[in-house]
């Protein structure tokens, strides 16, 4: 399994897992420059502890929707390019500014991930679009915001099944999901995130160009 250039596993007190260079964000085990990213608190490193073919390389240009407090967002701008991470709550915003200090490549957003024209002055033309988002119609947002993606972009996508239905099942949530994606995007891998998250589906896609 490849890894994006800056992520690497690293031993920590005997335990070998993915990490980066950067300042820590939110309570990670360190060792010297190199940060711990637990599976258990980021979704995209449970894509990667998967063995998933995200397509990233290092150095990409990113934007992420659903950036929370940044504790995924601030490792992906510890190997990428230029990182857009958009918020719509102002309290996790906050923590998000402070993880952007040391990170010049970070842009925090304080915007609504369903209204991309909200930001669209803003955010270049990008290779990755990264989504986790908790809310319910997760495909209309990857579909809303795919006029961001470069035609071979990619987009990562972490669909959390109680966002849509709470009351469904999960199977069933993904596979509506992944027919609502299906009309835009090529669908290129899929998985399931657990043991590190219950009932979370991980989509690998690119645009479609028909």
């Amino acid at each position: 399994m490849t890894h994006p250039t800056g992520v690497e596993r690293h031993d920590f007190d005997g335990e070998t897992s993915l990490a980066t260079r950067g300042q820590p964000v939110y309570g990670e085990r360190t060792d010297g420059d190199w940060r711990r990213w637990d599976p258990h608190r980021s979704k995209l490193g449970a894509m990667l502890e998967h063995g998933m073919d995200t397509g990233l390389g290092g150095g990409e240009t990113v934007l992420y929707l659903g950036a929370a407090a940044g504790t995924t967002v601030s490792h992906i701008a510890d190997f990428g390019g230029p990182t857009y991470a958009v918020e719509f709550a102002p309290r996790p915003v906050r923590e998000l500014l402070d993880a952007a200090e040391s990170r010049r490549n970070l842009f925090p957003l304080l915007k609504d991930a369903r209204k991309p024209e909200s930001y669209a002055h803003i955010v270049e033309p990008v290779d990755v679009v990264v989504q986790d988002v908790a809310t319910r119609g997760q495909a209309r947002v990857a579909t809303l915001n795919k006029q961001f993606l470069t035609d071979d972009g990619r987009l990562l996508a972490a669909i959390k099944a109680r966002s849509e239905d709470v009351t469904a099942d999960p199977d069933a949530v993904f596979d509506s999901v992944r027919a609502e994606l299906s009309a835009e995007y090529e669908l290129l891998e899929t998985a399931r995130l657990d043991p590190y998250h219950e009932d979370h589906l991980g989509i690998v896609a690119r645009p479609r160009k028909d």
